[in-house]
């Protein structure tokens, strides 16, 4: 059981992570980590099915309670932003024959 409460903790301490880097303004850090914490937490799920009651019970309410920061602080996450299709601008020093010189 302790491995699986290794990974909770490790899953929560991304949470904190992407917490921080929002803090930060550092959008990027924090989808990151978001991203790191949503695979461990994906792993526990996949291992659900082998656990047994007694640790269901403790990782269970661990997991949840990790999920649910992760979806808070996936929720504040700026939306991510296209750039504009524009006209290219003409770089003079490509007009010119580089043997011209």
């Amino acid at each position: 059981m302790d491995d699986l409460l290794k990974l909770a903790a490790d899953a929560g301490h991304e949470v904190s992570t992407a917490e921080a880097a929002l803090e930060d303004e550092a959008p990027g850090t924090a989808r990151e980590a978001i991203d790191r914490a949503a695979d461990i937490l994906a792993g526990l799920r996949t291992r659900w099915a082998a656990m047994s009651g007694a640790e269901r019970a403790v990782v269970g309410p661990a997991a949840r309670a990790v999920r649910e920061r992760l979806d808070a602080v996936e929720a504040r996450l700026p939306a991510r932003r296209t750039l504009s299709e524009g006209t290219a601008e003409v770089d003079p020093e490509q007009e010119r024959d580089p043997d011209a010189a």
